[in-house]
């Protein structure tokens, strides 16, 4: 089973050297091991994580692509959908099938036809429109709808740490 995620994954981290999409970064840690790997995310363009540079970890399954990867920024991060730890939680990363709390559709959730470029650009949607309905980080859900002022604070502060800039920030 390992074989061929080695394979399924060499082909995909192929196609993303040759055809990299646009704000997207990404590879193994090193060449000797294909099921660790980092991610560098650009903000989108006209959200407030517009500029930053976010970086992430994947880790992939033995049984990949049958089953999704884990993905977690290895940066700091508040976003109504990421953990306080970093985690990830979205659709396309929950296990394929049913969806045992009733909330997503088999049709949401990971299926093999995914890839690493699926998942990487599915989280740029994400980072722009939240999921403020199932939030992984509820201060920042709860934020995200009731303080929109003070999330974007958050979130430009996060944007120049990210880009090595004096911080600005302020509980204000």
């Amino acid at each position: 089973m390992a074989r061929s995620a080695l394979r399924r994954l060499m082909a995909e981290y192929k196609q993303l050297t040759l055809n990299p999409p646009e704000g997207i970064i990404a590879g193994p840690i090193n060449e000797e091991n294909f099921f660790e790997w980092e991610a560098m995310i650009t903000g989108p363009e006209g959200t407030c994580f517009e500029g930053g540079v976010f970086s992430a970890k994947l880790t992939f399954p033995p049984d990949y692509p049958l089953a999704p990867p884990k993905m977690q920024f290895t940066c700091e991060m508040y976003h109504p959908n990421i953990y306080p730890d970093g985690r990830v939680c979205i659709s396309i990363l929950h296990a394929p099938g049913e969806d045992p709390m009733g909330y997503e559709c088999s049709s949401e959730r990971w299926s093999p036809v995914q890839s690493v470029e699926k998942i990487l650009l599915s989280v740029i949607s994400m980072l722009a429109e939240p999921n403020v309905e199932s939030g992984a980080n509820v201060d920042a859900a709860k934020m995200w709808r009731e303080d929109r002022d003070q999330f974007n604070r958050i979130a430009d502060h996060l944007v120049r740490k990210s880009l090595g800039l004096p911080d600005t920030f302020s509980k204000v």
